[in-house]
């Protein structure tokens, strides 16, 4: 096909305006233009750390916040789908912590360099530190942690319960609100569920990177766990579909005494229904065995840069930017997602500002954490689609299906 001068022009000029044609772009002054790639933080948090790090650049870089989906197997689809074409419009990109192992073996980002590592190395949790690195090597920065917390309503329950059983025994006994917003669409959720489950337990969903977990008591108990939640009175009638968004609202509308979920929903309670904001206790993530603390799921963002970023040494100062104590405060403070520097949880006017920061911290450091392995994403889709709906888990033969389906994934076959 002959193109014409005008169709060349009007290519050039899009290419210009559309950041995967050409990548990173250097504009008058020598400034270079960082594309970061993050989730889309609701609170704005994230876009208004890029605009600060571009200011205290001096002119060294501008970034350029493009935002992915809002839940991980969406954010994870569009980023793998760039990396893999080596599309150097990714500089940065904000990275589930599972996610570190699968993308350090696919060659997408790149290691730290010694001293951009030393100066993420210092002061960060141990928890969190641990999901940035793969073999060894410093392959992200952790710029925010999560765990998920139990949440209820004061005015409806007295004493928060300590285990999953205590709490579905407490929720149906209830004259109004009696429900549990819990995750248990077939997606990341679930498995986060599920994994929080079996660790508390006493087990593993992995042994190790490449073999199936041998505790079958554990993975019976966490099932049987989401099997009875599901087929209770205290169950969302949506449970099938829902994800934490829809926890998050389903309780702000008065629909639940029991959230497990992530700190996000209390500054978006806290703007949405201030009467029921004033109700909200919170308590350590729930049990499934009496006396023994649970291994609550551990989340997060890392930020990691990508191998084809054609600017590494700026993408490596504006990542360290971006996770600085000043921006991670505002994560947590404005989008509800704790910190992981240290510094912070010692911090008093953070503290009161974060009210739930002491539990946060110590769930951290006791945490579930999801299994270790480059073949993470073909895991966690095992799972989670022989557990989802939750209602229909067959609890007879669960436990066989789970480990073959598991075994399938470690050898690379296919799930679908």
């Amino acid at each position: 096909m002959v193109r014409t001068p005008t169709l060349l022009l009007a290519l050039a000029v899009a290419c210009l305006v559309l950041a995967s044609c050409g990548g990173s772009s250097s504009s008058k002054g020598g400034t270079v233009t960082l594309n970061w790639w993050a989730y889309n933080e609701p609170s704005g948090s994230f876009r208004d750390a890029a605009d600060r790090c571009t200011k205290q650049s001096h002119g060294a870089y501008r970034i350029a916040f493009n935002a992915l989906g809002n839940d991980a197997d969406t954010q994870r689809q569009s980023l793998v789908r760039r990396l893999a074409a080596k599309d150097s419009s990714i500089d940065l990109m904000s990275m589930d912590v599972v996610w570190t192992g699968e993308f350090a073996q696919a060659g997408w980002i790149r290691p730290w360099p010694a001293s951009f590592a030393a100066k993420v190395k210092k002061g960060t949790l141990a928890g969190p530190l641990a999901t940035a690195m793969y073999q060894g090597r410093l392959y992200a920065a952790p710029a925010n942690s999560n765990t998920q917390l139990l949440w209820y309503r004061k005015d409806l329950v007295k004493s928060p319960p300590k285990t999953w059983d205590a709490m579905i025994d407490a929720a149906v006994k209830l004259p109004k609100a009696g429900r549990i917003e819990i995750q248990g669409a077939a997606y990341e959720g679930t498995m986060v569920w599920f994994n929080a489950l079996v660790e508390s337990a006493g087990g593993k969903i992995l042994d190790s990177p490449t073999t199936v977990g041998s505790d079958r008591a554990a993975l019976a108990t966490a099932a049987r766990i989401m099997h009875r939640l599901a087929t209770s009175k205290a169950a969302d009638p949506s449970l099938k579909n829902q994800k934490e968004d829809q926890n998050r609202l389903a309780f702000e509308q008065g629909k639940a005494a029991f959230q497990v979920n992530y700190p996000f929903i209390y500054p978006s309670a806290k703007a949405n229904n201030p009467k029921l904001f004033k109700e909200i206790g919170w308590a350590p993530y729930p049990g499934v065995k009496d006396g023994v603390p649970a291994k609550a799921p551990i989340g997060g963002f890392n930020w990691g840069v990508s191998s084809y970023t054609k600017h590494p040494q700026q993408a490596f100062e504006a990542a360290t930017c971006l996770r600085s104590a000043q921006n991670q405060r505002e994560f947590a403070i404005k989008g509800g997602l704790p910190p992981t520097l240290s510094s912070l949880y010692a911090d008093p006017k953070f503290k009161k500002d974060y009210p739930f920061a002491a539990l946060v911290r110590r769930q951290l450091d006791h945490a579930g954490v999801r299994p270790v392995t480059p073949l993470y994403a073909d895991v966690s889709l095992a799972v989670y689609t022989t557990v989802s709906p939750p209602g229909n888990i067959d609890l007879k033969s669960v436990v066989k299906t789970l480990q073959k389906r598991i075994g399938d994934a470690l050898k690379s076959k296919g799930l679908l």
